[in-house]
């Protein structure tokens, strides 16, 4: 009899010691940020595509970091990233100035709202942002990651990019990161292309983060689409979701689904 109580309380060590393993596997807060329901349908659509999880894991997310979003746009990773870092974090944002005009405006007097509205925003702190800078997103050396998706472009087209580079490195606290998500470009493109049709090279990315001081760490292929071949009609906005062609050739672009992009990591 008492063989038979030693056994079956090793049994229930065992079998707690693994229902403590799965529980701890599965209490993981991003993936629940990126599973929230609360999330905007049309948004949490592109998963497939945009890959939010796996990114921002590659990017060496912690939930109380000191993050800075770039040009946070709509809003579709904030709507992540806020929920994440809200109790023990923090996260920021830049945006266009409200005080601009036409599609700029629109756009950020929606985020205002959304902050204003959303409970999924709470607590993001945003900043005007001009491009190229006029004054530093943040003080010095406050940031522990940077994050920006799908935005080199534009400041590629005001001619900018290395300026935002320099202010993102001012702002990161040594040892910080910069994550970068970014329409890739075919090797060899012309910088008129690339001015012009939402896609940069990997190599110009990567050579003018080095030229701010950042260090390369990895870069990854999580959102690579090798269906793209970057040579649309109306650049990368002929692609989902933009459908710049609306009706025309929609099918075949739906097929190819979003850009080809490249992921990278730098550090200060």
């Amino acid at each position: 009899m008492k063989h038979i109580y030693h056994t079956l309380s090793l049994l229930i060590i065992t079998v707690s010691f693994f229902v403590y393993l799965e529980a701890a596997h599965h209490e993981d807060p991003l993936l629940d940020a990126v599973n929230n329901s609360d999330r905007n349908v049309k948004y949490s659509a592109r998963d497939d595509f945009r890959n939010p999880y796996e990114t921002l894991s590659f990017f060496k997310i912690k939930p109380n970091m000191h993050v800075l979003e770039l040009a946070a746009g709509g809003g579709w990773y904030t709507e992540i990233l806020a929920p994440y870092l809200k109790e023990n974090g923090n996260l920021s944002v830049t945006h266009y100035n409200p005080q601009g005009s036409g599609y700029y405006k629109r756009s950020r007097e929606a985020y205002d709202k959304k902050v204003a509205s959303n409970p999924l925003f709470a607590g993001v702190t945003v900043i005007t942002a001009e491009t190229p800078p006029s004054e530093a997103f943040t003080k010095p050396e406050t940031q522990d990651l940077v994050v920006t998706f799908r935005n080199l472009h534009n400041w590629l087209a005001r001619d900018a990019m290395k300026q935002v580079m320099q202010e993102v490195y001012e702002s990161l606290k040594v040892g910080g990161h910069f994550g970068v998500v970014e329409h890739r470009a075919p090797e060899g493109s012309s910088m008129e292309f690339m001015k012009t049709s939402g896609y940069v090279s990997q190599s110009l990315a990567i050579e003018t983060a080095l030229e701010v001081g950042f260090k390369l760490i990895a870069t990854s292929e999580i959102n690579a689409n090798p269906k793209d071949t970057a040579d649309h009609p109306k650049g990368v906005w002929t692609l989902p979701p933009s459908y710049r062609l609306k009706d025309k050739d929609r099918s075949k672009y739906t097929k190819i689904g979003e850009s080809d992009r490249m992921t990278l990591l730098f550090k200060k």
